[in-house]
């Protein structure tokens, strides 16, 4: 069983899930009425975190849960749980100046660097060792 990539995909899918609401209560807020997605700079910060994060989640989920099959539950639920916190520092960064997105952009991407590469070689190693 894989009880903590489950735990981690679910924490995942709150953090998302809260970066929505995020997107939700900056429209009221600056009064950006669907299905506009510009017109307000503090708006499309919030706006780009939660579909940059979109974007990813087809790249981190599936990786995440291939380290866990090939690899091991808890070291891909540990790498995730980095991904998480690197997705967080992105959206709080990101919300105060685009400039300042940079570091939680990198310890994500490392992290699902680290799953989808760590998965491929566990991977290959199972399919040419047996």
């Amino acid at each position: 069983m894989y009880h903590f990539t489950a735990l981690v995909t679910v924490l995942a899918l709150m953090l998302y899930f809260y970066m929505a609401v995020r997107v939700a209560k900056a429209r009221a807020r600056f009064g950006v009425k669907a299905p506009a997605v510009t017109g307000n700079a503090d708006f499309e910060r919030t706006y780009r975190v939660q579909v940059n994060t979109l974007e990813w989640m087809p790249i981190f989920l599936p990786a995440l849960w291939l380290f866990a099959i090939y690899v091991s539950d808890a070291i891909a639920a540990l790498i995730g749980l980095v991904w998480i916190v690197g997705r967080a520092l992105y959206m709080v960064s990101y919300a105060k100046a685009a400039e300042k997105r940079g570091p939680g952009f990198g310890i994500q991407a490392l992290a699902a660097s680290t799953l989808l590469v760590g998965s491929l070689v566990a991977i290959l190693w199972r399919m040419l060792h047996g």
